[in-house]
């Protein structure tokens, strides 16, 4: 299933279409899920939970030798690329704006042959948010007004604007790279520095594009779901992504590597604060977390790929 917000609103639908009789199926249960808090108004959606079956494990019995290439790849990829909350691990809001309209329209291949693992490292990073992150955005909540917490995501999103100019322009994406250096003219401007997102109100869209998305839309496959410390969720695509995401930081090249670190990890911070209702009404909504976050990432990459 999959995790979206679209985009002031959140909804979990299924992978692939289920009846209208799934919750009553053998071995699926049914969830209901409240939005509320910070979200603009209240809904109440309905989820069928069932369990994943078929052809993955035979999927997952690939070669070792092909599987230790894809998890050196990854590690690699991981202790290069900056540090990320783990609350993303249950989706990025903001990332998911145009999927809800998809959801359901494809199914997609879960390739995770290393899910006692994946798991392990899931449970440690859900601890971590728990104890550590989530005390910090809670105190971040109280002293920090909400219209400041949006500015600062602003200003950060601002930032970012040359992985999407440049991953708009591989991927042909003519438009999309204009709006890209439109809004950050306009808002790193009239919207002083970017901390207002002044281009939105007059139409310029952010048009989301990274380097594991880039490499799919040429062709290269995800490779195996892979959950790190400390890491949102991976595959190898996207780890090696990552690395090519954070030489495009241009903070890396005028401060010293502290700035950049700081800076993701007061968006982590603030980015999690932002959602305190939103997470919270996730975890106890859904009944198998791992699987739920599994197929919302694949689910929301395979999306913007296709886009």
């Amino acid at each position: 299933m999959t995790l979206e917000k679209n985009p002031d609103q959140l909804a979990i639908s299924p992978i692939r279409t289920l009846p209208a009789d799934a919750a009553r199926q053998p071995g699926c249960s049914r969830s209901d899920m409240p939005m509320q808090g910070k979200l603009r108004g209240n809904d109440r959606r309905h989820v069928a939970v069932c369990p994943t079956d078929g052809p993955q494990a035979a999927r997952a019995d690939g070669t070792l030798g092909k599987s230790l290439r894809w998890l050196l790849a990854v590690i690699l990829a991981g202790a290069i690329a900056r540090p990320v909350g783990v609350s993303s691990a249950l989706g990025d809001p903001s990332d998911a704006s145009s999927s809800a309209s998809q959801a359901g329209s494809a199914e997609i291949e879960e390739y995770d042959p290393w899910e006692p693992f994946n798991e392990a490292m899931f449970s440690f990073n859900r601890q971590f948010d728990r104890f550590v992150l989530k005390p910090l955005a809670t105190v971040w909540d109280k002293i920090v007004p909400d219209p400041v917490q949006t500015s600062l995501k602003n200003a950060l999103d601002n930032a970012a604007m040359p992985r999407r100019l440049v991953n708009n322009l591989l991927q042909r994406k003519v438009e999309g790279a204009g709006r890209e250096a439109g809004r950050f003219l306009v808002n790193s401007t009239i919207g002083v520095a970017g901390f207002f997102d002044v281009a939105k109100s007059v139409g310029l869209e952010k048009s989301e594009a990274d380097t594991g998305q880039t490499l799919g839309v040429y062709g290269s496959g995800p490779g195996p779901y892979l959950v790190l410390p400390f890491l949102p969720p991976l595959t190898v695509r996207d780890g090696i992504g990552a690395v090519a995401d954070a030489a495009l930081d241009p903070l890396w090249y005028v401060a010293t590597a502290a700035a950049p670190l700081g800076m993701k990890g007061g968006k982590i911070v603030n980015d999690r604060s932002l959602n305190l209702e939103f997470y919270e009404n996730v975890e106890e909504s859904v009944v198998d977390l791992y699987s739920a976050v599994r197929n919302a990432y694949l689910q929301r990459r395979q999306q913007a790929i296709q886009q």
